[in-house]
C-alpha cells in the first residue's frame, strides 16, 4: 500500500515562504513520479509542479512558475515544494501523490496519479 504523508503548511503573509515536504512509504520511491496539487474551496483541483523519477524533468503550472521549486531526495524517500512569494491566491489545501509511469505533457493531470496524501492547508494572509 502505497502511503505519502505531506507536511509543512501554515499560516504566512503575502510575500512568505514555506516549505513542504510528502514522506513516501511502503513503496520503492525512486520508481515513482511525484506530484504537488492543491485545490482551493470551490475550485478545481490544480496540478502545481510535478518530478519525474530521478529529479531530472519538471512540470510547473503559469500560476507558480519562478516562485515554487519542486526538488526530491530519492534517499530521504522524500519530495518537497519550496514556496516563495506567495500569495493570498495561493491559499488552498496541497497534497502530494504519486505515479508509476511520467511524462511533462500530462504530470499535471491528477487522474493519471493513483496515490494520494491527505493534504496540508497552507493559508496566506493578506
Amino acid at each position: 500500500q502505497v502511503q505519502v504523508v505531506e507536511s509543512g503548511g501554515g499560516l504566512v503573509q503575502t510575500g512568505g515562504s514555506l516549505r513542504l515536504s510528502c514522506t513516501a512509504s511502503d513503496f520503492t520511491f525512486e520508481d515513482h513520479a511525484m506530484a504537488w496539487f492543491r485545490q482551493a474551496p470551490g475550485k478545481e483541483r490544480e496540478g502545481v509542479s510535478c518530478i519525474d523519477f530521478a529529479g531530472d524533468s519538471t512540470y510547473y503550472s503559469d500560476s507558480v512558475k519562478g516562485r515554487f521549486t519542486i526538488s526530491r531526495d530519492n534517499a530521504q524517500n522524500t519530495l518537497y515544494l519550496n514556496m516563495n512569494s506567495l500569495k493570498p491566491a495561493d491559499t488552498a489545501m496541497y497534497y502530494c501523490a504519486a505515479a508509476r509511469s511520467y511524462s511533462g505533457s500530462w504530470c499535471h493531470i491528477g487522474d493519471y496519479y493513483n496515490s494520494w496524501g491527505r493534504g496540508t492547508q497552507v493559508t496566506v494572509s493578506s
